[in-house]
């Protein structure tokens, strides 16, 4: 009899001994949790979410932040977890950040999977003064074997006050104007820059168009005179290199052109874009000699022949071109140097141009 009472007790013995290394400590109850994992939290507060004042305050003002959450201690690594309220925020509390898991502290046993308590929090605040129920807090637990369930935190109240007003001393005060502060040289610094620096560039503006114009004036006047450089152009054309058919062509316009050039810097007309007849016609105005402007006129009414109706001239013709324009260019030039030069007097103290119109 004494022998079964020893081999009882010492079964009761090893079955108390085995019983909690048996039991999956992280899938307990929270309360039941704390307490067999030796956790200083107490059933109660194992159930119910925590609430802390992130502005050091006795009291919460409006726009104060609070962070709200719910800790789980001895949770199994690799277990995820998905907070969310249990009913609805109240519509004057405002979600500053959303949910944000962190680890509290890890614990690594010698045997069995290491395990962290786990703190989930949110951050809310208020604009209204009031008493408000914060919601409950359901957080799915998702283990590793593909087993769900749900841990339940219960809510908590909170109140937000206003700054109290004295009303035994408050004052309304009426409403000032924006004060005048006097203008000082900084501020009117970068004005003065802007009004330098634009007259700066209009100085610059008008010194480089006055040189442009005053390099352009001396490359005018560097220019070779017109009579030399219409010589220079016929010079090349003389001798018979040119009197062939099919280079006639080239002959006449080159001897044409040379005199219309000459006679556009001579006289001032627009020689150069005019047809034949208008260039005449531009030219009646103009003092020249008869013999002058007849062979003129028929120098370029035969060259329009050549260029134009593909006509023909013999050597004889020919001949006479380069030479005619050369008489041109030399007669009209010596009448430009008559007009320019002033009258020279003569014995009897008169002009040489007075003389000659009382003789005529």
């Amino acid at each position: 009899m004494k022998l079964n009472k020893h081999i009882l007790l010492i079964v009761l013995v090893a079955l108390g001994l085995l019983l909690p290394s048996l039991a999956p400590v992280g899938d307990l109850n929270p309360a039941f949790t704390a307490q067999a994992m030796g956790s200083k939290e107490t059933p109660k507060q194992a159930h119910e979410a925590f609430m802390e004042r992130l502005q050091p305050r006795d009291s919460l003002l409006i726009a104060d932040q609070i962070r709200y959450g719910a800790r789980i201690y001895r949770l199994e690594d690799g277990t995820r977890l998905t907070p969310e309220f249990r009913g609805t925020l109240s519509d004057s509390l405002m979600t500053v950040r959303d949910w944000h898991i962190d680890t509290l502290k890890a614990w690594t046993p010698k045997e069995g999977p290491s395990r962290s308590d786990i703190e989930i929090s949110t951050i809310l605040t208020s604009f209204e003064a009031g008493t408000f129920d914060l919601p409950g807090i359901i957080v799915e637990r998702w283990f590793k074997d593909g087993i769900v369930d749900s841990l339940t935190f219960e809510g908590r109240e909170i109140q937000y006050c206003t700054m109290p007003v004295d009303t035994a001393t408050f004052q309304v005060h009426e409403l000032k104007a924006q004060i005048d502060y006097p203008v000082t040289f900084v501020e009117i610094l970068p004005w003065i820059g802007g009004a330098l620096g634009g007259v700066a560039l209009i100085v610059l503006a008008v010194w480089l168009i006055r040189r442009y114009l005053h390099r352009r004036d001396e490359k005018i006047l560097q220019r070779e005179p017109a009579h030399i450089v219409a010589l220079r152009k016929l010079d090349a054309y003389r001798g018979d290199k040119y009197w062939t058919e099919d280079k006639q062509k080239q002959f006449y316009s080159g001897v044409t052109d040379a005199l219309r050039e000459y006679i556009a810097a001579r006289y001032g007309v627009g020689a150069m874009e005019m047809t034949t007849r208008e260039l005449f016609q531009a030219l009646k105005g103009v003092e020249l000699d008869l013999t002058l402007r007849t062979g003129l006129q028929h120098l370029f009414e035969t060259a329009d022949f050549v260029k134009f109706a593909k006509m023909t001239l013999p050597r004889e013709e020919n001949a006479t071109v380069v030479p005619f324009a050369v008489q041109f260019v030399t007669a009209t030039y010596e009448q430009q140097l008559q007009e320019e030069a002033p009258a020279a007097p003569d014995a009897t103290g008169k002009s040489r141009t007075q003389t000659t119109n009382k003789e005529a």
